[in-house]
């Protein structure tokens, strides 16, 4: 009697057929295919390290979140809400890849466990493979993994959708990962839990935007989609000080912007009534809308007499 190849065996075929096929020069996720199995060295029929982070390392790694984990908090709860009645449970992961966080239902908290799908547990592709949470932070960008684009076979029992979540500064800060072990997930629902997951960390970006600039003024970035979250934080003298990753990305900004910071005209091609008269324009102006176009509250609310601020009205 022929034995037949173990569930693992074939993933692996699978996997080695594909990128000696040039799958890796042809896809994005066969490129995370070949980076696990080249860069890495992993095979996939191996079963991940079962290494797990102890409280105080898992403590340390939520406060080295600072204000994000408490920022992520109403977020992740909304998203649960919305996607735990499918079977899914929501894991926070730090720029490290470590799961710090997570909510689920109790009745699928063993299948999530025994898949290593733990707090403190680890989710880098060099741990694991191709996954959502680490291939996320490789590629920068939400990604969706369904079942076999695993790399290996011990993941191909989940599905899971991830999006990064980027600090003020623009750099990675966490992952929003949300997986499900449900074996009749089809792919295009995992693709639309995805956009849900994607939302709720542009939600978490843009709280741990306004809160780094609190007192700026919060400009979008014309010509891009707003769910992008492509803002600017501009401070009273109309200089940029702050963007947000997709800011940055689409305006080609580098660096520390509250050390460098400039001129909003100037980044977005703006005019900008250089000029100390033009100046002067714009504070009457305001100061006239502020009065509702009371001339005399402006003029007191400028520390002007009504005379003046005629006089300067009609030269300007």
């Amino acid at each position: 009697m022929t034995k037949m190849p173990l569930p693992s065996t074939h993933h692996a075929t699978r996997i080695e057929t594909a990128l000696n096929g040039g799958l890796a020069a042809r896809s994005a996720l066969g490129a995370s295919w070949a980076r696990s199995a080249q860069l890495y060295g992993l095979d996939p029929a191996q079963r991940p390290r079962a290494d797990r982070l102890t409280e105080t390392e898992l403590h340390l790694a939520r406060d080295r979140l600072g204000p994000l984990l408490a920022s992520a908090q109403p977020h992740l709860d909304r998203l649960f809400q919305i996607v735990g009645g499918l079977g899914a449970c929501v894991v926070l992961a730090d720029a490290q890849g470590v799961a710090v966080d997570r909510r689920g239902n109790p009745a699928e908290d063993r299948d999530f466990a025994a898949a290593g799908l733990w707090t403190g547990t680890r989710w880098t592709e060099s741990d694991v493979g191709t996954n959502a949470i680490g291939t996320c932070m490789v590629e920068g960008r939400s990604i969706t993994i369904h079942r076999d684009q695993h790399f290996l076979a011990r993941n191909t029992g989940l599905s899971c959708s991830s999006a990064p979540v980027h600090g003020p500064d623009g750099r990675l800060a966490a992952v929003i990962d949300v997986s499900t072990a449900k074996a009749d997930m089809a792919e295009a629902v995992a693709t639309l839990l995805g956009h849900t997951v994607t939302e709720a960390a542009r939600k978490v970006e843009a709280d741990l935007f306004h809160a780094r600039f609190p007192r700026a003024r919060m400009v979008l970035v014309p010509g891009l989609d707003r769910g992008l979250g492509a803002l600017l934080a501009v401070d009273a003298d109309d200089l940029v000080i702050g963007a947000t990753r997709a800011a940055r990305s689409h305006l080609g900004l580098k660096g520390d912007l509250s050390a460098q910071p400039m001129p909003l005209a100037d980044l977005l091609g703006l005019d900008a009534h250089d000029n100390l008269e033009g100046g002067e324009r714009a504070v009457l102006n305001r100061a006239l809308a502020r009065a509702s176009g009371n001339v005399s509250a402006a003029a007191r609310a400028l520390g002007l007499s009504r005379a003046t601020l005629h006089r300067k009205l009609g030269r300007s």
